[in-house]
């Protein structure tokens, strides 16, 4: 009897320290294959425009880019917004650079131009074209856009206004792409959020736009992350 029991509490012994052995073994594993993957990397938008965009007039740090960058980083969002703004650049300034002013393996990008086509009364049809272009390039890249639109000056012609003003809306919507309608809007006309020549922000305007502007950005996020976990 003694023997049995000796015997019994023996194999249950092993059985147990084989139990533990394996617990070890799979905790062991999954611990190893979490603190091997790597960190996912931040998020890297292009803001590409122009001197609304660059930061006309302005330190690099109350750019467009930069601030928006400090906002994401304050909801504790992990996104490099990189500044690829050209003052005085038109869209077909803009559509001469896309190839090697957005690299290929960004994520999303905001594109902020065509304010300088309407204040020179450039032809709409041309705009729209170039626009066209650089979306379709970016398209191409699998890069998410949002499209920062503008508006022609109400000096300006009545069907220049409306051939002008339907340019973002019906390329957003050909390009599924994200719309903020018009980029100034909060700061457009009003003098204390404007430099001295009452067209480009001051830091203060440069704060609305980014306030504005926001949601926006962190929709065109989480079509960046919807995109990048598969779904």
């Amino acid at each position: 009897m003694t023997t049995n029991w000796y015997c019994h509490f023996r194999r249950l012994g092993v059985q147990v320290v084989a139990l533990a052995v394996l617990c070890n073994g799979v905790l062991g594993a999954v611990t190893g294959n979490l603190m091997a993957a790597p960190p996912q990397k931040p998020i890297k938008i292009v803001a590409f425009g122009d001197s609304l965009t660059a930061g006309y007039m302005l330190p690099e740090s109350d750019a467009f880019p930069a601030k928006l960058q400090k906002a994401l980083t304050a909801k504790g969002l992990r996104v490099d917004v990189v500044n690829a703004g050209v003052s005085g650049d038109t869209t077909a300034a803009g559509l001469d650079r896309i190839g090697w002013a957005v690299p290929s393996d960004i994520d999303g990008v905001i594109v902020e131009l065509g304010a300088n086509d309407a204040l020179r009364g450039l032809d709409p049809a041309s705009a729209r074209a170039n626009l066209d272009k650089i979306l379709a390039t970016l398209k191409a890249q699998k890069a998410e856009i949002l499209i920062a639109g503008m508006r022609a000056p109400r000096n300006m012609p009545a069907p220049y206004v409306t051939a002008f003003d339907s340019i973002y809306p019906d390329l957003a919507q050909k390009y599924g792409a994200l719309l903020y309608p018009f980029f100034i809007e909060t700061i457009a006309m009003n003098a204390s959020l404007n430099l001295a020549d009452g067209i480009h922000p001051n830091a203060r305007g440069v704060d609305a736009i980014v306030a504005d502007i926001l949601p926006k950005v962190e929709e065109l996020i989480g079509r960046i992350e919807t995109r990048r976990n598969g779904s």
